[in-house]
């Protein structure tokens, strides 16, 4: 009889993790089952551009079917709940599927419901959200009927799903603002419940003129305790108020419900995982991925790659009985859009913030790190392309491997900041 190799969870992560195992298992000794609730990927970066005009939502909706490759067997069912101390997942239809091996990659998703009076009478009126399809669409048709006034990009608490995106959306609506002859009519608060927009030191000397430049008001340490449908403004805890004719919020991330349901979850239904190997620190035969883990790195598409890379060595050391050898560092990179066709590369780790340098060739390029241009800028466009052909596939990028390289940056002489404590 086969074993079970499970997998929840059929976006990002659980998809790229699919495409790995069917690759390195024994199917004659192993079926590969994959679970998701929905019938569509979603590329969720391209939910920033959406509200713009930038893609439209074709370019960013597949069948999940699509890419899952041959060996996987894939069902369309939600998930009730994980017992892990019975090896079993139960199923919302009733039924149960047993597993020697589980790996989580069911995410996480905007809880506006969290915060008071985020879903009230503003909601999808004057308070929008772009982290999930039907968000972004929205927002699309707010901003086509915006006429100036106050527009406020604020993040309720971390962590969230691409960090940078929120930063992203500022700049991309001073932009568009400009282009549409409403920028003189419009004030752009950016709020953060941080101490700054950029909290790491060479990041933030290096981007903070960006918000001073295109005049965006910044608003910090901004924990917020209610949205005041009535007088039309976000409130915090100590009472500081931030009023909005158009409010652009990051609701506060969560993990999946399910995870809760299953006693498997932090405060906010993220699973605790080891860092390094991705495995559960509660269960040995159960590894998690992407943004269903609590590891301190960014919730990105390009973690979850790095990761995939990672888990998969572990996995296969599991199912022999070798100890995981192999550690994630906390490899993220991501482009930050800067507006009107110029972008920012990063590139860190658990221990090494972004800094300068070329990327991913060091000395050459062709990617500049920390340095505004139109080649970044064509990076994160591009990224389209890779993401639907490449890294959902679960192939290799060229030159840039799960392990950060620091060959190509330039490191301040002091000692480095860790971007994340153990």
């Amino acid at each position: 009889m086969k074993k079970n190799f499970l997998i929840l969870g059929a976006g990002t992560a659980g998809t790229i993790m699919a495409n790995h195992m069917r690759r390195k298992l024994d199917l004659t000794k192993w079926q590969i089952t994959l679970l998701d609730k929905d019938a569509e990927h979603y590329y969720q970066p391209g939910f920033l551009f959406m509200p713009f005009g930038i893609y439209s939502e074709e370019d960013i909706v597949r069948p999940k079917r699509k890419f899952i490759g041959r060996g996987v067997t894939y069902l369309q069912v939600p998930v009730e709940r994980i017992d892990a101390g019975a090896n079993r997942v139960q199923l919302a239809t009733g039924d149960s599927i047993s597993y020697d091996v589980l790996v989580v990659a069911t995410g996480t998703a905007p809880a506006p419901e969290e915060t008071e009076g985020m879903t009230g009478s503003d909601w999808r009126d004057k308070v929008h959200e772009f982290y999930t399809f039907e968000g972004s669409r929205a927002l699309r048709g707010a901003l086509q009927e915006f006429k100036g006034g106050r527009l406020v990009v604020h993040i309720c608490e971390m962590p969230i799903k691409c960090p940078v995106a929120p930063l992203e959306f500022a700049f991309l609506a001073d932009a568009w603002l400009s282009e549409h002859g409403l920028r003189d009519k419009t004030a752009i608060t950016f709020v953060t419940p941080l101490s700054g927009a950029f909290t790491k030191p060479v990041a933030s000397k290096i981007l903070g003129h960006l918000l001073e430049d295109k005049k965006i008001n910044v608003v910090t340490d901004f924990s917020i305790a209610r949205v005041d449908n009535e007088d039309h403004k976000i409130v915090s805890w100590d009472e500081k108020e931030v009023p909005y004719d158009l409010l652009v919020t990051v609701p506060t991330n969560m993990g999946d419900p399910m995870i809760e349901r299953s006693g498997l979850g932090d405060e906010f239904n993220y699973v605790p995982t080891d860092k390094h190997t991705l495995q559960s620190k509660a269960h040995k035969n159960i590894f998690v991925i992407g943004d269903a883990t609590d590891a301190p790195t960014s919730k990105a598409g390009s973690v979850a790659h790095f990761e995939a890379e990672v888990l998969t060595e572990n996995l296969l050391a599991f199912i022999d009985g070798k100890p995981l050898e192999t550690h994630f560092d906390g490899h993220a990179n991501c482009f930050i859009e800067s507006g009107k066709g110029k972008g920012y590369l990063l590139d860190f780790n658990y221990e090494q913030e972004p800094v300068t340098g070329k990327f991913p060739v060091p000395g050459i390029g062709p990617m500049s790190l920390l340095d505004e241009s139109r080649l970044n800028h064509m990076g994160k466009m591009a990224f389209k392309w890779i993401y639907w052909n490449v890294l959902l596939q679960g192939l290799p990028i060229p030159m840039v491997g799960h392990k950060m390289s620091m060959a190509g940056k330039n490191i301040p002489k002091e000692e480095k900041v860790p971007v994340a404590s153990e």
